[in-house]
């Protein structure tokens, strides 16, 4: 089985989107599991969701594993506004904030 491992780093929004579902759809291709590091994500709109959830469907429908980690405050922001942790189903670590 071989195993990927892509680190997104930046924004992760329109004007990446297409250079993003490029790169994952082509190491999902190239493996039957894919880890997805989102630590370096600065910032992430609907169109860098949607890539992921493109990917996140593409590896269901082709029986491979597709595993977010590393979810940056600018991913948790958004799954979270949108709900979308369980769709995901990947485990969502949730730092503390400071101060508290």
């Amino acid at each position: 089985m071989s195993t990927g491992r892509v680190a997104i780093d930046g924004e992760l929004n329109i004007y990446r989107a297409a250079d993003m579902k490029t790169l994952l759809l082509g190491e999902l291709q190239r493996s039957t599991s894919l880890e997805v590091d989102l630590a370096g994500v600065t910032e992430m709109d609907s169109a860098g969701l949607q890539v992921l959830m493109l990917a996140k469907q593409v590896a269901r429908a082709e029986q491979r594993e597709l595993r977010l980690t590393g979810h940056s405050p600018a991913v948790l922001e958004v799954f979270e506004l949108l709900d979308l942790g369980a769709w995901f189903g990947d485990a969502l670590l949730i730092e503390p904030r400071k101060g508290h």
